[in-house]
């Protein structure tokens, strides 16, 4: 997959790491860039389209997808931070993480696959998570939706492999964005992230390990579940 001369549209490119997704693939040569978020006018880049994109809402799907019939590279990058538990948490809330990232990608991924297949095949993009891999109690609710987004990503990407589209996903932890801005923690730099991620795809990477900390995690899933989660005894 080359970026360059390709068609990417990028889903929640107003702030963090999808802000960063949209300035460099322009600087990689791409030839045109979708910037989406459900409030436009906060996309601020030179030499961008930005779009009106809400991931969660099928008519906002479908009128981007009208636009935009020339992408042949889906970056899906939109989500929202949950410090939810699945047992006691709000329920609510924990139905909106996987509205959003169970169920907004896959309607991504729905709408575009048969405008990738039309373009020549391309690459879809999931943005995941470490929590993909690892339970943690402090954001159940978002880690479960994460890990539902994972498998989502191996399914289609079997499902469209016969259409020739990459999908890959990428596992990554703690960044340097908005979302984990009171988070005192060591935290990737999104401009790294970015450069690790657009490597992968011209690499046709199905999974994009960014950090050293997801890559332990991804190492211990063969383990014993106590190995894996010393607070079990």
């Amino acid at each position: 997959m080359k970026l360059s001369g390709s068609t990417v549209l990028v889903t929640g490119a107003n702030r963090g790491i999808g802000r960063h997704f949209a300035a460099v693939l322009r600087e990689r040569g791409a030839r045109k860039v979708y910037a989406t978020a459900r409030r436009p006018e906060e996309i601020d880049l030179p030499g961008v389209e930005a779009l009106a994109l809400d991931i969660t809402d099928p008519d906002a799907v479908a009128a981007v997808v009208r636009v935009a019939g020339d992408v042949d590279v889906l970056i899906n990058n939109a989500g929202i931070g949950g410090t939810e538990g699945l047992v006691a948490g709000d329920l609510g809330e924990i139905r909106r993480q996987f509205d959003t990232h169970f169920f907004g990608t896959l309607g991504m991924v729905r709408a575009f696959a048969p405008v990738l297949a039309a373009n020549g095949g391309g690459a879809i993009v999931n943005m995941l998570s470490v929590l993909s891999w690892q339970a943690v109690t402090s954001a159940g609710g978002y880690a479960a939706a994460k890990a539902a987004q994972r498998s989502l990503t191996d399914n289609v990407r079997l499902e469209l492999a016969g259409q020739g589209t990459l999908v890959s996903g990428v596992y990554l932890g703690a960044t340097d964005t908005d979302m984990m801005a009171g988070w005192d923690i060591p935290k990737n730099d999104p401009a790294e992230v970015v450069r690790i991620v657009l490597d992968g795809i011209e690499t046709d990477q199905f999974e994009i390990v960014v950090d050293e900390a997801s890559a332990a995690v991804h190492a211990g899933l063969s383990g014993d579940v106590r190995s894996r989660y010393p607070e079990l005894g």
